[in-house]
This record gives structure tokens, sequence and C-alpha cells, in this order.
């Protein structure tokens, strides 16, 4: 079953441009499925899968504590991959035709509020160490809502500060322009006149994030270095590199930015992602209502 697994990463890859990490992720799902059929179903090859396997499977995934979002992302992957086959003519029949999707609960993406969002960029002190890259960074994500992935890989070709906009490549490898703020601006263009240039190797690429050796930052890295400044503006709460995605969307919406010019400048393909803020932004309200209402 490794080939037919093989051939539709190669797809996911050539044919719909997803990224790295998703091929990733799915194939260790299907590789996972594969390696049970066997064992519990003794099917050896996918002509033999039926539709009561997939049922089984996903419910000794759930028995073993894979979390519902996970087991949901698990059988996406395998009825694609079923569709894949029978449209390669792999198979003459799907398994997975009806298989149904696991619903999962909503839930509310954590934020934090503007006045946590300051002490957490007023915990870098521009003096320190790479201090006006950290405050570059943080500003940035903040500033323009970033994926890290997409902090990590934004070059200097993308970057505009005259008109404030920066241009990333996203999921999917889709391209977007976003503007950012002008305290980023200012903070990016220090660092870009003063830090950079002494991070620089020789084999440096054109990223605008650096680590000391010359190399562009690595998502692992920036989620230590956030959770550093985070202890040190005494935030309770736990802080993460996509926390401040999540609190510049929040906040857009709340200053009375459109849903859909937010869905733009985050690179969501579905208005229905971008409208769980909405959500958030009514808990927020009823949340004052009941603080302040006399008679709430």
């Amino acid at each position: 079953m490794n080939e037919p697994i093989e051939q539709f990463i190669i797809w996911l890859a050539v044919e719909r441009g997803l990224s790295t990490n998703y091929q990733l992720s799915t194939r260790h799902s299907l590789e996972t499925f594969a390696a049970w059929l066997p064992a519990h179903a003794q099917v050896t090859e996918f002509s033999g899968v039926e539709p009561g396997h997939i049922t089984a499977y996903l419910a000794w995934r759930k028995r073993a504590g894979l979390a519902s979002a996970s087991i949901k992302l698990e059988a996406v992957a395998i009825r694609i991959l079923f569709r894949f086959l029978l449209a390669r003519k792999v198979l003459t029949r799907n398994p997975a035709e009806n298989l149904a999707i696991p619903r999962i609960e909503g839930y509310l993406p954590e934020t934090l509020n503007a006045p946590e969002v300051e002490r957490l960029l007023e915990s870098v002190s521009e003096t320190d160490p790479l201090g006006l890259r950290d405050r570059a960074m943080l500003e940035l994500l903040y500033a323009s809502g970033l994926r890290v992935s997409e902090l990590c890989n934004v070059r200097l070709e993308g970057l505009d500060l005259d008109e404030g906009m920066i241009r990333v490549t996203g999921k999917g490898n889709k391209t977007r322009l976003i503007p950012v703020g002008s305290k980023a601006c200012a903070a990016i263009k220090r660092y870009l006149e003063t830090e950079r240039p002494t991070l620089v190797a020789p084999r440096t690429g054109a990223e605008i994030f650096l680590s000391v050796r010359g190399k562009k930052l690595t998502p692992q890295r920036i989620w230590q270095l956030i959770k550093q400044y985070a202890a040190r503006a005494g935030l309770e709460s736990n802080v993460y590199p996509h926390l401040l995605r999540h609190s510049f969307a929040t906040h857009l919406l709340g200053g009375g930015a459109d849903l859909r010019v937010i869905q733009e400048m985050l690179g969501h393909a579905d208005i229905s992602t971008t409208q769980i803020y909405t959500h958030v932004d009514r808990t927020h309200l009823k949340a004052v209502h009941k603080k302040f209402h006399p008679r709430a």
C-alpha cells in the first residue's frame, strides 16, 4: 500500500500545491491507516478495504485518545485518497464514498487584549543582543497577522517599507499582500539598517529575519523567543506565535474592519474560517454587557 500513498502525496504536492507540513501530516495519517489494516482487518491492499474497516479504524484511533479534530483530518485524508485512487482507476469502487466526516465542537481562539500585546512588545529591549530583530519580528507578527511559517520565509524583495506593504506566500503556495503598520515599519527599518548586516554570512539568503549563524529563523526558535518575552512581560496566559495572529484578527474586527478584508489579510480560502472571530467579538460584547449593564 506504500506505492499508492506515495503517488497520492506527489499529487498533493504537484497538482494541488499543498504545503510540505500538510503533505507530511497526510502521509503519517495514511501510513498509520495502512499499518492498521493488515494487523486488525487482515487487509493487505486498498482494493480489499470495506466501509466498515474505515469506521473501525477511526473508532480505534478515538479509543487511543486522538483528539476529535485530528480524527476529522484523518477521515478527510482517507476519503480523498480513495477518491484519488478511483479517479486513477487503481480501484473500481470507493469504500469511503459514504464516509461521514466526524463533527467537532467549535472553539473560540485564545487572544491577548491590547494592553497585553503592548506589554509583550515592550518586553523586548532594543539594546539587548538581537533586540532589534526580535522587536521587529513581534511587531510584524501582530501588525500583519502572519503565520509563523510565513514570518520565517518572508524575504527582502517582498517588503516595501515606503508603501507599508509586505508580500508573503502562505498555504497552498498562495501569495498575498498585507499592510504593515507604521510602528512595525519603523522597527523593521531599524533592524535592517543596524542589526541584520551583522548577521549576514557568506551563504545567507534573502530572508528578513536571520539567526546568529546567518540562516533564516525556524518556527521552533520563534516559539522559544515568544515564550521568553511573555515570561519577561509577566503574561500568565499561554503565549505562542499564532496567538498574535488571533489577536490581530480579533482587534481588527473589534475596531470595525470588514470581515472580507480580514479574510484577505489572513489568507483564508473560506470566509467561514474567518467567521470564528465574530464569535470572539460577540463573547467580548456579552462580557462587557454583563459587567456594566444594571440589569444584565
